[in-house]
């Protein structure tokens, strides 16, 4: 007895001692038992964001204590579970109120500071502060719930695997702890978390059984996924059933519950979000684009009223915020149970994903663009000009391009460049935006993102020979002379040297099957980073000792499952595809094209109203009669181009708007299309922002060429 307290004191005491310092990736293993330990390193070191969001509401959030009204803290707390975060709701409320409070009285301070300094009262400063006190409060406000749905997008992805590989194991051997068991070995996280603290609330005498602890797990389920709590409840009943056939039915029952509760979710979504997703499009981007075309007559005619950086404010801090709150509330509607099911952190290629050296390469051949972009200013506020040997600025007819005639090329107004050469110039700065963000996520992800096909590719074929070896085994063949036979089936696929490898591991070097697919030296699984041919070996070495019957019904139900996932996934996304494909021509071709064609009318109608005041300027200088230009005398000083907003700062706004548009929408796609996945999200930022941008650019460089010469040709007869 005294040995045995002795034991279990050392075990809980190591549990203890190893606290959160270790990193999950280097403990987490399908042949790992210890529930408690993983459970803990798990959730300090795999979600890192979580952690740190922890720490504010911790030490920022925990100098203020809010009492809350008893609705608010039930909710609070609700969203905070399904987060799966260790804070209480009164650290949420008081960092989202302390952090807003310190913004606003940061902004408030410069703003005084910048009056008494300067005498100028700065209400644009003011009202950012506030915007970003407003933001910040949301956004710590929203977080539990929105890490809550990014845990339960994760959790939901792996519900169907779950679920297969309970029935399978239970299939053989009617044992609901040692079933849930090797689900969570054999699962990625977070379900496997979740599963693994199962086990710990019944280690901790929290519950008696694994039946209650699951059960109250499920609950947790109950109203985001009844089919995921119905598969287990299905599963639970088969237990009670005298009749192995009647069993096994129950048991194929719940799996294709899950299967059916997944379709029936993802198609009344793929009909409830097309709505908010064309809303989004027409108020996030084809009603504020549009508006551009008005803004440099409309800067003009309301006198300067408008500048520049009231633009930068509207296109590229408060439409963007609505376009993240609006997207923020189209994904919190999508149902869990479908997606990417692979976790990022546990491929071996993501240290090259956390590198920094494709930023570094990205600021290599970005930084040069952009310094070609801000070149009208150096060249009017430096001395760069007279160190080249240059003027400061040219008029068009000392280029030889006389019809636009004494123009100035930058046209410098109050300190802001107006001409069409300094819009054209200021296309580098985006292009310089993009091309960083591209070049870099680019670098991060193509290597990986092979990888993933990869393992995508091996699956599809994969799930052929599966069904060849399981044929062989049911024929009575050893499960080690099995692999040999199907090689000949494989001929030509890339899983054949799979099952080559196998075979001669077996046949060559006397290693056991478990020892000739998973030898940490020689083994098999080595070159195939998949996790159904991983979780179909282990499976297939569980059934083998059961029978080489069990272990052939228990790989045609693996086949089975791809197969059918297969037809689901295929039908989800033929039923997404109308919604995502518009969306995505939307943002990377009609956004792009028309905030290029607006791009070029700003810089007409810029060129236009210079050449008019240019020409009736130099008229009123050499006292020449304009009574024959009508009321065209009248718009020098209804539309005065020293009042228009610059085309240059106009057309940044633009293209960071567009930048800005893409990263936003990428994300909400990805998440509907595909669940919460940070490696589609950077690899598809990186396509879309090079589809875009690069179609910006040409469109905006080719309406601003072909618009200018249009209005200087248009004007070239008007001369006094």
């Amino acid at each position: 007895m005294a040995k045995s307290t002795e034991d279990i004191l050392k075990k809980y005491g190591g549990v203890l001692s190893k606290g959160t310092s270790s990193s999950v990736l280097s403990n987490y293993s399908p042949a790992s038992s210890d529930i408690s330990a993983e459970f803990t390193q798990f959730k300090q070191d795999m979600l890192p964001n979580f952690s740190r969001y922890e720490k504010l509401c911790k030490n920022i959030g925990g100098s203020l204590k809010i009492k809350l009204a008893s609705s608010d803290e039930k909710r609070i707390q609700t969203e905070i579970e399904g987060a799966h975060l260790d804070i209480t709701p009164s650290n949420v409320v008081s960092l989202a109120f302390l952090s807003s409070i310190l913004i606003f009285l940061g902004g408030l301070i410069l703003t005084v500071a910048i009056y008494l300094f300067t005498s100028f009262f700065s209400f644009l400063l003011l009202f950012l502060a506030m915007l970003t006190a407003g933001f910040v409060f949301y956004y710590f406000y929203g977080a539990p719930k929105r890490l809550g749905n990014e845990w339960r997008l994760k959790a939901g992805s792996q519900m169907v695997p779950c679920i297969l590989y309970t029935v399978v194991y239970m299939k053989h051997t009617s044992n609901l702890e040692r079933a849930i068991r090797f689900a969570s070995q054999h699962l990625e996280p977070p379900l496997a978390l979740d599963l693994r603290k199962v086990f710990w609330d019944v280690e901790i005498g929290r519950f008696s059984s694994i039946k209650q602890s699951l059960d109250n797990y499920l609950e947790t389920w109950r109203g985001t996924s009844p089919e995921f709590v119905e598969s287990f409840n299905l599963i639970e009943s088969s237990l009670y059933e005298p009749s192995d056939a009647r069993r096994v039915e129950i048991l194929e029952r719940a799996l294709q519950v899950i299967l059916d509760g997944v379709y029936d979710k993802m198609l009344k979504f793929s009909h409830d979000v097309k709505a908010p997703l064309t809303n989004l499009y027409m108020l996030g981007i084809v009603l504020p684009t549009l508006g551009l075309a008005l803004l440099p007559l409309g800067s003009a005619l309301l006198e300067g009223a408008i500048k520049w950086y009231h633009v930068f404010v509207i296109f590229n801090l408060l439409i963007p915020f609505m376009v993240f709150y609006m997207t923020n509330d189209i994904m919190s509607r999508r149902p869990g149970g479908y997606g990417e099911s692979s976790i990022l952190e546990l491929n071996p290629l993501y240290p090259k994903y956390k590198s920094r050296r494709p930023y570094l390469r990205a600021a290599l051949i970005s930084v040069p663009i952009f310094i070609l972009g801000i070149l009208p200013f150096l060249l009017h506020y430096t001395g760069l000009a007279s160190l080249l040997g240059l003027q400061e600025d040219y008029t068009f007819m000392e280029l030889g391009v006389g019809f636009l005639g004494n123009i100035k090329v930058f046209d410098f107004v109050n300190g802001m460049p107006m001409g069409p050469l300094a819009l054209l110039f200021s296309l580098f700065i985006p292009v310089s935006v993009f091309l960083f963000f591209s070049i870099a996520y680019s670098g991060k992800t193509k290597e990986i993102i092979k990888s993933r096909d990869f393992s995508k590719q091996l699956e599809d074929e994969f799930n052929n020979s599966l069904f060849q070896l399981a044929n062989r085994i049911g024929d009575g063949t050893p499960a080690e002379l099995a692999f040999g036979r199907v090689i000949e089936s494989s001929r030509g696929q890339v899983t054949e040297q799979f099952f080559k490898q196998v075979n001669s591991n077996i046949q060559s070097l006397g290693m056991g099957l478990e020892r000739a697919i998973f030898d940490p030296k020689r083994g098999a699984i080595i070159n195939y980073p998949s996790n159904l041919i991983s979780t179909s070996m282990h499976i297939l070495i569980e059934a083998v000792k059961k029978g080489l019957k069990v272990a052939a019904q228990s790989l045609m139900s693996i086949a089975d499952y791809v197969r059918n996932i297969k037809k689901i996934n295929d039908r989800l996304r033929d039923l997404l595809a109308d919604v995502v494909s518009d969306m995505k021509s939307n943002m990377t071709f009609l956004a792009p094209l028309l905030a290029g064609i607006v791009v070029g009318l700003g810089g007409m109608i810029t060129l236009i109203l210079s050449k008019l005041d240019a020409v009736l300027s130099s008229a009123e200088i050499s006292g020449a009669d304009l009574s024959g230009f009508g009321n065209i005398v009248r718009i020098k000083d209804l539309f005065p181009v020293d009042a228009m907003i610059p085309p240059y700062f106009l057309q940044i706004s633009v293209g960071l708007y567009i930048i800005e548009i893409i990263f936003i929408l990428t994300k909400a796609l990805v998440t509907v299309d595909a669940g919460e996945d940070k490696l589609k999200v950077t690899y598809d930022i990186s396509k879309n922002l090079l589809k875009g941008g690069w179609l910006y650019l040409i469109v905006s460089l080719i309406a601003i060429i072909a618009l200018s010469l249009l209005a200087g040709v248009a004007l070239s007869n008007l001369t006094i």
